[in-house]
């Protein structure tokens, strides 16, 4: 098969075009003839050598894939050859075939296409563990998402629009600002020219908010703890501006904040395909009805990987990159 190997660590262009040997298949998996994968920001991290591939994954870089079934163990899955999927995968979706757990598939939502599929499954999962399951999102409650226009921001401020959250949004320019505003943020804050601390107390009365969404870290983190509510949550998913802050522990004690931090890649099969029941359940039904709609940049060919790594690190996106591999 066809692939993209990350053939040095270093620049976009150490993505090389190869050829592979199909994946064989452990037990629990199932082999998906790719149509199309998604880009995100932890393969850049990987293919510059900041994230290690866990022990018995794939060392392609891909962590999200759509395509068709085409081999594999299906037992009580409710699958079966020819369905049309998406997975989330531990790696190798950069490829004409993938080995994913089954458990970790989801049916590519009706009216979408792989293309719009293959962007949802590493961003859904991730805003779905850490808004609503570790940071509990409840009815009533406010979020504020930082990077609004990433792939995690769009999914971020559309999933909890459609759950009935008001959401803010951060981004750096005022055309990102306007964009996140029209998929759902009650307000976009452009982080370059206006503080997001003073916005959100304005547009809050004070009280700020209930959960923030958080890929920066860094000295985000102190100016996260001043805006966010009594008995707020900040969840920490990447490390774009830092890996340190200080902050002022008196507030943490004082108002009863939590901070979490939790990576998605290295968790166990049976907890990421708990998240896919969920997804299936709470979250498939707004797409397939169109309230939720995935958010794509540019589509790429398979053998351009590397200059869509380029765009993915300039941030001139807006929602995700895919490749089209068949």
């Amino acid at each position: 098969m066809r692939a993209i190997e990350i053939s040095q660590y270093g620049k976009p262009e150490v993505l090389k075009l190869c050829e592979r040997d199909i994946p064989q298949l452990k037990a629990g998996e199932v082999l998906i003839r790719v149509l199309a994968a998604g880009i995100n920001r932890p393969d850049v991290l990987q293919r510059m050598g900041h994230y290690p591939v866990p022990p018995g994954a794939s060392d392609l870089p891909g962590l999200e894939v759509a395509g068709e079934i085409v081999d594999g163990d299906l037992a009580g899955s409710g699958f079966k050859k020819g369905d049309l999927v998406c997975a989330l995968v531990q790696g190798g979706g950069y490829a004409e075939y993938c080995a994913a757990p089954v458990g970790q598939c989801l049916p590519v939502p009706a009216g979408l296409s792989a293309v719009e599929a293959a962007s949802l499954p590493e961003t859904f999962f991730t805003v779905w563990t850490n808004v609503f399951d570790r940071s509990r999102l409840s009815a009533g409650e406010t979020l504020m998402v930082q990077g609004g226009t990433s792939g995690i921001g769009v999914t971020a401020i559309q999933i909890a629009t459609a759950m009935g959250h008001r959401v803010f949004a951060t981004a750096g320019s005022d055309d990102k600002c306007r964009a996140a505003e029209r998929l759902g943020a009650e307000r976009g804050i452009n982080y370059k020219t206006e503080d997001f601390r003073e916005v959100v107390k304005s547009l809050t009365g004070g009280k700020g908010v209930d959960v923030i969404l958080d890929m920066v870290a860094g000295d985000y983190v102190p100016r996260e703890i001043d805006c966010l509510a009594d008995d707020g949550r900040l969840a920490l998913i990447a490390l774009l501006g830092g890996a340190s802050a200080t902050i002022d522990l008196s507030q943490v004690l004082r108002r009863r904040l939590s901070i979490s931090g939790s990576t998605l890649r290295p968790r166990p099969m049976a907890f990421k395909a708990a998240i896919a029941q969920q997804l299936q359940a709470r979250v498939w039904p707004l797409l397939e009805s169109g309230r939720i709609k995935p958010v794509i940049h540019q589509v790429f060919p398979l053998e351009q990987a590397a200059q869509a790594h380029a765009l993915m690190e300039s941030s001139n996106h807006i929602g995700k990159i895919v490749l089209q591999v068949a």
